[in-house]
């Protein structure tokens, strides 16, 4: 009996060693496997007319250009091509006028613009350092006594009590693209010294690898405003509802 429930438990810890060692290759499968059906899916166009072009000028290569597989590699090569010469020319000084005045037409479609433009500002918001404070920070949230990590998207002022407020994306875990906007005051946010990084590894692993410094003490934020009276702040997520 005692060798059985020796075995039993043997059994046991080896399946969850097993499942623990698989869990990060599953997660940077499906992100590899995301990434590679999008390259795949662009290119697809280039590569169905390379290998038209190639059956036209060897007809002997054939079997190989019709394989699926030949051409899913084609489809990704170009993608990457395209995304490698695209960066090239846009860290150029005539890319980015060309990519200027690409913007200046999109500007002009009303619903192509709006999403175009709130696309672009989130990626610059992320690249930069913070300016006035803390990017990545801590907030009371679902509720008083429980922090979540969230990231700084911009300051602005109330405009009707002159309180300094702050714009926050708080990432969901493990899936840090969907998440919750949380309108609060400036002097609720506890700021930390985790980089843009650190945070993101942090809500990817579920907390499993974190800064050896970090701490949840509270401190003054860099922006942080004269007292003012508490405001409820609003939190509004990715499917339209609203948490207070």
């Amino acid at each position: 009996m005692v060798e059985r429930r020796s075995f039993t438990k043997s059994v046991q810890s080896s399946l969850i060693a097993g499942v623990l060692t698989l869990i990060p290759l599953i997660v940077v499968w499906f992100v590899l496997d995301f990434i590679f059906a999008l390259l795949s899916a662009a290119g697809s166009p280039v590569a169905s007319g390379l290998s038209m072009f190639i059956e036209d000028r060897i007809p002997g290569a054939q079997p190989m250009v019709e394989n699926p597989v030949f051409r899913w590699l084609i489809a990704v090569a170009m993608s990457l091509i395209v995304i490698y010469i695209v960066g090239n020319i846009a860290s150029r000084m005539a890319g980015k006028k060309l990519i200027a005045a690409f913007e200046g037409l999109l500007a002009r479609i009303p619903v192509v613009e709006t999403v175009y433009s709130a696309s672009k500002k989130l990626v610059n918001v992320l690249q930069q350092s913070p300016g006035d404070g803390a990017r990545v920070v801590l907030v009371d949230f679902p509720h008083p006594g429980i922090k979540a990590i969230g990231l700084v998207m911009r300051n602005f002022t109330d405009s009707a009590t002159g309180e300094q407020l702050a714009a926050v994306f708080v990432p969901t875990t493990p899936n840090p693209t969907g998440g919750y906007l949380c309108i609060l005051p400036a002097r609720r946010l506890v700021p930390t010294s985790m980089t843009m990084d650190q945070a993101m590894t942090m809500i990817v692993s579920g907390g499993a690898m974190a800064p050896e410094d970090f701490s949840t003490a509270p401190s003054q934020p860099a922006w942080a405003p004269a007292s003012s009276p508490g405001k409820a702040a609003l939190c509004h997520d990715d499917i339209g509802a609203f948490v207070r």
